[in-house]
């Protein structure tokens, strides 16, 4: 039986407007005590993720890899790292997900591979073998310095010298992630196939790993300096623009490759992590019409702090390449510091009540539905070389990546019965499943409650958004106005921190007004109203239907 017979549920479409819940599988349950997280132990508590509403998840790497970057660092794209378990064991993962209505996307790292993988072996060995161009090699420059300025995103230069071949290798990672040459038609097809493995294998989509990393500029061009406001970024690479490794023309050409062979598989889907330096532009390229991505997203929310007029300013960006694009937004992910922590703890409910609020598809990490803060770690237990390269100044990834915890009062709060991989933080064991979920006016059950609420409603996975300027709100209001068959909803959050209540008068915001209601949000206060006034306090959001 199909996943879409076990939902009653034949659209293709599913992913417009979908909830993806992300699992960063070394963390998520370790089923065989061995400290590290794996696919039984996800298997093992999908029904936790089904109970949030959520439509589908996406599993972070879990493929044989030497796990130099944690398994985006691939040696064998066909198969399960052992630490994870095995293939029988992820068709078991799948099957289980299936049986609880939830889809199954999973990462793909198509840019670059291990250097363990066989096809850099080859590639390495010498100048005049089968795989020799799969890989972007390169002559010194006259001096012996690599071939131009373009620097790699954990420190130092994008390219190592190779004394086999006596030519330098690209690296926009680690140097034990060489990249592969996408300009060579093999490279291509070989990625395509094991996609298709997958695929036939039965996940329901991809996750794409730096989707604009595929191809690089051919005349090595250096990349231009930055402008200090982005140099302020505080990144390895952010005194130069990503320019020439990344966003180039003939990527276009392959996504649509890609999206012709997700095709053949109703339902497949597929989202892609786009960065950079103008990655809005990208995001909306790689999404136009539909014959690419169906969805991706940028770092641009996974920054943000709570900041309505930042807020407002990146989802304008956006809407202004057009209605055919489609983002998939996210708060966090396993690259940077959690929402919780950048919003403020006390206000996870109104970051993720934001987030539901919005025109799109959306993505949750791990934890963050429990409210889970970045974990503090001490320098000798940092795993992420991020982080150890460029500590103290960049504590690295480590702090979104500790264990999830399942039950407060026992070892390593029932991640795993030995010492796991990353500390369980302190702080998160009264956060746990178990207390949360005893507890009816927990974050947790009131998340169920918002997206169960946001999935049940057609307006606000589909519907038309119109973002009201900031100019005609108080100071530290987000607001927008969701549209669809008829039916309007106006999204409004007090996102001040010290701030006074703001009085708003709706009838000012939208045309046609004649009255409104407010939608029982959970736990958001119902805010006082007079006339056709209301008043909004620092922390909460309501949700207007209008008539």
């Amino acid at each position: 039986m199909t996943l879409a017979q076990r939902r009653g549920d034949t659209r293709h479409d599913w992913w417009r407007g979908a909830t993806l819940y992300q699992i960063y599988p070394r963390s998520f349950m370790d089923a065989n005590g061995d400290g590290i997280g794996d696919l039984p132990g996800i298997a093992a508590r999908l029904e936790h993720i089904a109970s949030l509403g959520v439509d589908a998840i996406w599993l972070s790497p879990f493929f044989t890899s030497p796990m130099d970057d944690f398994g985006y660092d691939i040696s064998d794209y066909r198969d399960v790292d052992p630490m994870f378990g095995t293939l029988d064991d992820f068709r078991a993962l799948i099957d289980r997900a299936h049986d609880l209505g939830l889809r199954v996307l999973i990462d793909q790292v198509l840019s670059h591979s291990s250097d363990r993988h066989p096809w850099f072996a080859e590639s390495r060995a010498n100048r005049d073998n089968p795989r020799a161009d799969w890989y972007v090699w390169a002559d010194p420059k006259p001096d012996g310095n690599p071939p131009n300025n373009w620097l790699a995103a954990f420190g130092g230069p994008a390219w190592t010298f190779d004394s086999r071949r006596c030519q330098y290798y690209l690296h926009n990672f680690l140097p034990s992630q060489p990249d592969l040459d996408f300009h060579h038609p093999e490279v291509q097809q070989a990625q395509l196939d094991n996609l298709r493995f997958w695929l036939e294998l039965g996940v329901d989509g991809f996750r794409f790993d730096v989707v604009n990393f595929y191809f690089h500029d051919r005349a090595l061009t250096d990349n231009p300096p930055s402008p200090d406001w982005y140099r302020h970024a505080g990144h390895p690479r952010s005194h130069q623009l990503l320019r020439h490794n990344t966003d180039q023309p003939e990527n276009l050409a392959f996504l649509e490759r890609v999206r012709t062979l997700l095709d053949e598989f109703p339902g497949a889907a597929s989202v892609g992590e786009v960065g950079g330096s103008d990655p809005l532009t990208i995001m909306a390229a790689y999404t136009a019409g539909d014959s690419r991505l169906h969805m991706a997203y940028t770092f641009d929310l996974l920054g943000s702090t709570g900041d309505a007029r930042q807020l407002h300013d990146v989802l304008a960006r956006f809407a202004d390449f057009g209605d055919d694009t489609w983002p998939c937004w996210a708060l966090s992910n396993h690259d940077v510091a959690r929402s919780a922590s950048r919003w403020g703890e006390a206000r996870a409910l109104l970051a993720l009540t934001v987030l539901a609020s919005l025109r799109g598809s959306l993505c949750l990490y791990q934890g963050e539905e429990l409210g889970l803060p970045e974990a503090e770690l001490a320098y000798e237990d940092l795993q992420d070389p991020f982080g150890i390269n460029l500590w103290p100044e960049i504590k690295g990834r480590d702090g979104c990546r500790t264990p999830m915890p399942w039950k407060a009062d026992t070892v390593h709060a029932g991640f795993s019965p030995a010492t796991p991989w990353l500390p369980v933080a302190s702080p998160h064991r009264p956060l746990a499943v178990d207390r949360q979920d005893a507890d009816p006016d927990s974050l947790l059950n009131r998340v169920r409650q918002l997206f169960k609420l946001r999935g049940e409603s057609l307006l606000l996975r589909q519907g038309d958004q119109q973002l009201i300027d900031p100019a005609a709100l108080p100071e530290d209001i987000f607001a927008l106005l969701r549209e669809h068959d008829g039916h309007r909803l106006l999204c409004l959050a007090h996102l001040g921190r010290d701030s006074e209540p703001a009085p708003l008068a709706p009838d000012t915001l939208v045309d046609d007004f004649a009255g409104w209601h407010s939608l029982a949000l959970p736990g958001m206060p119902v805010p006082e109203a007079a006339g056709h006034r209301l008043l909004l306090a620092p922390g909460t959001a309501v949700w207007l239907a209008l008539h």
